[in-house]
């Protein structure tokens, strides 16, 4: 225990008055040493444990490197936190009464993943062909509607604007979609041959993930 109580007193704690000089500016903190102070005082340069030496990683190196830019963002900042404008997650006006539609041989994560993106962004949910067992069986399961299809959308409106979901192949769209009316693309795959090719801008939002529907599913998480 006395050997224990030793080590804790070996390393110092910033007091919360801590003054700390950077180049010719004195800084004062208002509370415990920040990040880059704290690495400075548990682990300075390297620290040695029995006969194995703890180096500095390169992240903890960047913290302290960039200590200086870290302090003038934070005086930057208004004292008082009620005048910080809040942030609000980027949500495209573009797809807002958009048909989100998935490909051909359509499977869960298309019909899902469109769905959720509907209700998400506020637009329509389309299939781009019928429905498998898989996917009928999951709709039934938690008692969700299953969507229109694509042509009967089109047939009552076929100047609607169209974001394509799990695909972006020109093999995998239904053919009745116009590449005109492409304003978006969420996708999980790689883009390849017949990626498709558009006039204008549109939004994308193509992701190394597992699924289309997790896309959806973490950008709800932050909305």
């Amino acid at each position: 225990m006395a050997e224990e109580k030793k080590e804790d007193q070996d390393v110092p704690v910033a007091p919360v008055s801590l003054l700390s000089t950077s180049g010719n500016r004195k800084r004062k903190a208002e509370h415990h040493a920040g990040a880059a102070e704290a690495l400075r005082l548990a682990v300075g340069t390297d620290k040695k444990y029995d006969s194995i030496t703890r180096h500095r990683t390169e992240v903890e190196r960047a913290v302290i490197d960039r200590e200086e830019q870290a302090e003038e963002i934070i005086e930057s900042l208004p004292k008082d936190s009620s005048a910080v404008p809040r942030v609000e997650l980027y949500l495209p006006d573009i797809l807002r009464d958009t048909v989100f539609v998935g490909h051909l041989v359509t499977d869960l994560d298309s019909v899902a993943g469109a769905i959720g993106a509907a209700e998400l962004y506020g637009g329509i949910p389309a299939l781009a062909s019928e429905v498998n067992s898989e996917t009928a069986f999951a709709l039934e399961k938690f008692g969700v509607e299953k969507p229109r299809t694509i042509e009967d959308i089109l047939k009552e409106n076929p100047e609607v604007d169209i974001c394509l979901v799990d695909h972006q192949q020109t093999s995998q769209m239904n053919p009745l979609i116009s590449p005109d009316r492409i304003v978006g693309v969420i996708d999980h795959h790689a883009l390849q041959s017949k990626t498709i090719v558009t006039d204008k801008p549109i939004y994308i939002d193509i992701r190394p993930w597992g699924s289309m529907s997790t896309i959806i599913a973490h950008t709800f998480g932050r909305y």
